[in-house]
């Protein structure tokens, strides 16, 4: 599974997201749910979520390193950030990638 919004949206959006998951789990759907909520909710539409169904693509967990699902890797802008979880909290999740302190409540 794949979200893409495509290479003329990636190319605007400052945040760029990969979320690994694991099929369509109860964990992995919960995630996807409240990184989707918590990434409209506080950076209004400015991000790229891409996400990797590990049991489709089990190379792109390879190039990244992915040890564990759900996890959530934020790109751009660089440092490269994650953090691993259900993404239920989303202060830890912003905190986590270094966008807490940039992002307006």
């Amino acid at each position: 599974m794949s979200i893409d919004a495509g290479d003329a949206t990636r190319m605007m959006a400052p945040y760029r997201l990969r979320l690994f998951i694991s099929g369509s789990s109860p964990r992995s759907t919960r995630a996807i749910e409240n990184l989707q909520r918590i990434c409209e909710e506080r950076l209004h539409g400015q991000y790229d979520l891409e996400i990797i169904d590990v049991y489709e693509n089990p190379e792109a967990t390879r190039d990244l390193q992915v040890i564990a699902t759900p996890t959530l890797i934020k790109l751009l802008p660089e440092p490269s950030r994650r953090t691993i979880g259900d993404m239920s909290d989303p202060d830890r999740v912003l905190a986590g990638l270094s966008l807490l302190a940039s992002v307006p409540r």
